[in-house]
């Protein structure tokens, strides 16, 4: 009787550290997801308008009009490098007309607004990273060169604000401007 008790306690034990590891690596991979996910952009896709775009893995769903609230929380806050201060000064930035298909490119200054003209909107460019990464602190920019560069805007039409967050050039489709007439995308950031 002793022996089978033991053995049963062996087998309880056994199955217990089983549970801990199979949980352990499942709150690793937990971890871990999220954070790629916020890091490591999707593989880019051809859209109609022949520039790169991305499709996320969603968790839920896009926000109309960016309102980027799951992208820039407001308790992140945005630190620029030493690196990257003063070495960057303007964006291009790409309005497309689609009722048109024309896309026109507009060098912007950045901390500085930009009224596309024949239109009711205005841009107003804020900080530019040329690799942005996020974390749980906040978001930064991980080197100076442009691995991974985004901007940060706001676009009001008609005088309301109706996008808030980030353009990314190599991802123009992830948390998107949107709007039935106008497409603004991010091309890239110019030093100088």
């Amino acid at each position: 009787m002793r022996k089978f008790i033991y053995v049963v306690l062996c087998m309880l034990v056994i199955a217990g550290m089983i549970a801990g590891c199979k949980k352990v690596e499942n709150q690793s991979a937990q971890n871990t997801a999220p954070q790629a996910h916020q890091q490591i952009p999707a593989v880019p896709l051809q859209s109609p308008m022949g520039q790169g775009s991305t499709q996320m893995p969603s968790q839920s769903p896009m926000p109309p009009h960016g309102d980027n609230a799951a992208m820039t929380p407001k308790d992140r806050t945005i630190d620029i490098p030493d690196a990257v201060k003063g070495t960057w000064h303007r964006v291009i930035l790409s309005v497309v007309d689609k009722g048109s298909n024309k896309t026109t490119e507009y060098k912007v200054k950045l901390k500085s607004d930009f009224k596309v003209p024949n239109s009711d909107i205005k841009i107003a460019v804020g900080d530019f990273l040329p690799d942005f990464k996020m974390s749980d602190k906040g978001i930064t920019s991980g080197s100076n060169d442009p691995d991974n560069a985004a901007v940060n805007v706001e676009i009001f039409q008609g005088g309301k604000s109706v996008f808030k967050g980030w353009l990314f050039s190599k991802f123009p489709s992830m948390h998107p401007f949107q709007d039935p007439k106008y497409a603004i995308t991010l091309k890239e950031g110019i030093k100088g």
